[in-house]
This record gives structure tokens, C-alpha cells and sequence, in this order.
């Protein structure tokens, strides 16, 4: 059983912009869900950005977004399938390298953390696609530009999922969409009104709905790959999540960014873990600490512990229930509680660590693979073997200079695990409806994970709030009620 799979992210920058446009604007249309991650120049306070009061948060990730910036942005369309088996999905991935034209501060914590997971400054100062933050700037509405991306997302008007997602959504506002309102409640009431198919956020699902041990993405990630490719590889009825790449040629294979997901290995030796990166994806020493950092073997070690549980619990349930049995015979077997025996995933979910999402550090080693898919193929089954042949040293049919790049944390790729989550939880829903209109995880539809706190932010248009007028001139526009937009329109 193997889920190993090569994920090809388009590389997207200023040289190329133009060129890729028309393919991103129709991946956005026809895809059922767009799952979207972002790279910042920092975040300012982080004690400021776990306030008690939500209120007091939101102000802090307005300031951050009002003074730093988006320095890169990923968003992954995930089309599903007719007339395929299970739920197949056909993914395009892109990672656009972006920079801001105005003034903006960049942390040197968030240089470093960059850095040391592959991003390339001296490429965005070279070729980074420009953009101005706030409100309309005379012609920004029109053209090939990153606002007029947004509005095409916008009106594609398909769900958007996210990890961790408020401080992502703070950011798309300001630097693609408009001044970000004063209040909270204005901001919700216009997000509400921004994507009327709906919100996700997977880390609330992950804590809440699929209740993991730990929700931080790469662990989310790798743990929704390793429990489908244990139910396809054991059969039955059950729907399974599968995916589909595209197979790009010409032009199109240059841009490409090949990001490799080895299977979940079979780990041997002590299991030499870090604990406070293994509970929140998250360590203080970063690459400098001698524990491990590998999320595969902190998977497994998860595995093992909820199994010597499991074969305790089942031994004292035994054990209870023979000495039951040699007292009285009034109560039978299958009388018991369903209770007793359950699942360990079902436990209550860990505190969270004092860091944003957004500054977990992954590890440094690769995670690389070697195979790559053939056109229209199912470019992984995520565990069924008989499709998905021995991984050759070259993959065939690209070129030998483009290397298999190992690894997270990039816009991209953390896009395509956002969106992995989200099928995988999608496809354990049970969903009545089948209508297009239909929510497609309705227990998660517009909740936003808060750390620290036991129920999440809802996005709603409340009858307390406004729409922002910046706002309202805005959805005129992306919805043809005018022709033009306001500019500098009051938040």
C-alpha cells in the first residue's frame, strides 16, 4: 500500500503573470472548491494577536495587514469528477510570488522562517507580481492584476477554504480588496456577503469535527493521506478520496514546481520526539533542536500510544466483563455501553501553543519522492498500489534539469494540503442534500478557528452591523450593478 505522489505547482511571478492568467481565471471558475494559504512579512505582536477580547484581536491583524504584507499566495482549485469511483477530484495548484508597492515592514523572524523552507527573496524583488494595498487606485480594477484576480475568485463564487484562516482573510481584504472596517462585525458582515457559498476553515475541522490529536497543517495534512490510504487498501464500501493531476507541456512544464508526498513510512528506532513541536507543529529551538521534527514518525507514535490504549481499555473491558459474567447473568454483553472502547480520536483536542499557525516551523529535511504521473492518470489513489508503479530515479517525460522539490511551508503546497483536509473531512460528512447548492460540510460552514477559545468566529452579517461602504460599491461592481468602482472609497 503505497500514497506516495508528486504534486506539480505552477510557479507564478511577474515574467509569467500575463501569460497564465487565462488558465488560473478558469481553474477558479470551474473548480468546486478553492482552498487558498498566504506567506506574510510578519504579524507584529503576537500577544496582541491572542488578546482575550476578539474585538482586540481583530484590531491587531488590521494593524499587521495595514504594515506588512502578502509575500506570496497559493491557492489550490479542487474540480470534482463525474462518473468517477469515490470522489475523484482534479487539482491545479498555483503559488504567485507577489510584492507590495508601497512601504511595508518584513520581520527578520519571518526572513528567516522563509529562508530556511525555500522561499527566494531576490526572486520576488526581481520578479514579484506588484500590487497596492487599500482601496481602488485610479485604473487597479481593470487589467491583469492581482485585484482583478480577486474579484474573478469572487465572483466564481465557490467555497473557500482555509487553515487557521482569520489572519488570511485580514490580509486578502487589505491587499487585494479594500481599507479593512474598524469593527469586527463589519468585517464578518462583508465576508458573509464576499463568499455567499460559504467559508472553511480546516483547523476547526480538524479540531472539532475530525478531532485529530494535533490540528497544526502538515499533521492535519498526512493524517487525512494516511487514513484514506488505510481505507482504500482495506476495501469495503466505504467512499475514498482520489486525485488527479495535469500534465503539463511546453511552456507551461518550466513553470511548474514539482512538490513531492512520500507514503507514511514505517519508522524503526526510538521515537525520539520533540514534544512541543509533536502537540503544536511548533518548536523554539527551530532547526537547531536535537528531537525530531518528523511528522510521520510523530503520526506514528500518535498510532501507537491510541493502540496500547485501545488493547488496554480491552483488556480491562474483559476483564470487567468475565468477573460480570461470574456474578450475575442479568445484564448480557451487547448491553454495554458504546461508550466503552471508543475511538482515542474522539478525545478532547490539545490547548493551543502561543504562535499563530502562521509561524509553525516545519522541518527542514525534504520529504521528497520520484515519481511523477502520466497525463489524465490518477495521479494518486492514495494507497492502491496496482495503480501507481515503483518510483524510477527520473520521472518520465519531464525534463531532467527540474528537480523534485521536498518540504512545506510554501503558498502553494500548503494551498493543496488546506484543500486535502477539507475532501478528506467533505467525503466523511453525511450530507443529505445533493443539490449544487447544498453546503458541503454544513457543521463547519462559516466558522473561523480561534485559538484559545472554545467556539469559533462565525461569519455573519449580523443585525447589529453594517456593510462597509467601501464594501458595498465594491460587490456593485464585481456583481455589474456598475461599471466602474470608487476610488478610495471610506471603509
Amino acid at each position: 500500500m503505497s500514497s506516495s505522489m508528486i504534486v506539480p505547482v505552477i510557479d507564478v511571478q511577474g515574467n509569467n503573470f500575463k501569460e497564465l492568467w487565462a488558465a488560473m481565471v478558469l481553474a477558479i471558475k470551474t473548480s468546486s472548491f478553492i482552498a487558498i494559504d498566504t506567506e506574510l512579512s510578519g504579524l507584529g505582536s503576537r500577544k496582541a494577536l491572542l488578546a482575550e477580547s476578539i474585538e482586540d484581536r481583530y484590531k491587531a491583524i488590521c494593524h499587521a495587514a495595514r504594515t506588512r504584507s502578502i509575500l506570496s499566495l497559493g491557492f489550490a482549485c479542487y474540480k470534482e469528477l463525474d462518473n468517477k469511483a469515490d470522489r475523484t477530484y482534479l487539482v491545479q495548484i498555483y503559488n504567485l510570488t507577489l510584492l507590495c508597492s508601497e512601504e511595508y515592514v518584513i520581520e527578520p523572524q519571518s526572513v528567516k522562517f522563509l529562508v530556511q523552507h525555500g522561499f527566494d527573496f531576490n526572486k520576488q524583488y526581481a520578479e514579484g507580481i506588484s500590487y497596492y494595498k487599500g482601496n481602488e487606485r485610479g485604473g487597479d480594477a481593470y487589467g491583469v492584476n492581482m485585484r482583478s484576480l480577486f474579484v474573478e475568485l469572487l465572483r466564481a463564487n465557490k467555497p473557500l477554504v482555509v487553515h487557521n484562516g482569520l489572519i488570511d482573510m485580514v490580509f486578502l481584504y487589505q491587499c487585494f480588496y479594500a481599507h479593512l472596517p474598524d469593527r469586527l462585525g463589519t468585517f464578518t458582515a462583508d465576508l458573509s456577503q464576499m463568499f455567499p457559498s460559504g467559508i472553511y476553515d480546516t483547523k476547526y475541522a480538524t479540531e472539532y469535527e475530525l478531532r485529530f490529536t494535533a490540528s497544526y497543517l502538515e499533521y492535519a495534512y498526512k493524517k487525512c493521506k494516511l487514513q484514506n490510504s488505510k481505507g482504500i487498501g482495506a476495501g469495503g464500501n466505504g467512499s475514498r478520496v482520489f486525485l488527479e493531476f495535469c500534465k503539463y507541456t511546453d511552456n507551461m512544464e518550466s513553470y511548474v514546481d514539482y512538490r513531492a508526498c512520500l507514503d507514511n513510512q514505517n519508522l524503526d528506532g526510538a521515537l525520539n520526539i520533540c514534544v512541543q513541536f509533536s502537540a503544536y507543529g511548533w518548536c523554539p529551538n527551530g532547526s537547531q533542536c536535537t528531537m525530531s521534527h518528523d511528522t510521520d514518525l510523530i503520526i506514528q507514535n500518535d498510532e501507537k500510544i491510541k493502540d496500547d490504549q485501545r488493547k488496554k481499555r480491552k483488556r480491562k473491558n474483559k476483564k470487567k466483563d468475565s468477573k460480570a459474567a461470574s456474578e450475575s447473568c442479568s445484564s448480557p454483553q451487547e448491553k454495554r455501553s458504546h461508550f466503552e472502547g471508543a475511538e482515542l480520536d474522539q478525545a478532547v483536542p490539545m490547548s493551543e501553543p502561543a504562535l499563530p499557525e502562521h509561524q509553525e516551523t516545519a522541518r527542514a529535511e525534504p520529504t521528497d519522492a520520484t515519481h511523477a504521473f502520466e497525463p489524465g492518470e490518477t495521479a494518486s489513489k492514495n494507497g492502491n498500489e496496482e495503480s501507481q508503479p515503483e518510483a524510477p530515479a527520473e520521472a518520465p517525460g519531464r525534463p531532467k534539469e527540474k528537480k523534485v522539490e521536498g518540504g512545506t511551508h510554501r503558498a502553494g503546497f500548503d494551498a493543496f494540503m488546506t484543500g486535502y483536509i477539507f475532501a478528506y473531512a467533505r467525503n466523511l460528512t453525511k450530507n443529505t442534500e445533493e443539490s449544487s447548492t447544498a453546503h458541503l460540510v454544513p457543521t463547519c460552514l462559516n466558522k473561523l478557528f480561534l485559538s484559545g477559545k472554545s467556539i469559533p468566529l462565525q461569519v455573519a452579517k449580523s443585525t447589529f452591523s453594517k456593510s462597509s461602504k467601501a464594501h458595498v460599491s465594491k460587490m456593485d461592481y464585481v456583481w455589474g450593478k456598475n461599471t466602474a468602482v470608487k476610488a478610495e472609497g471610506n471603509a
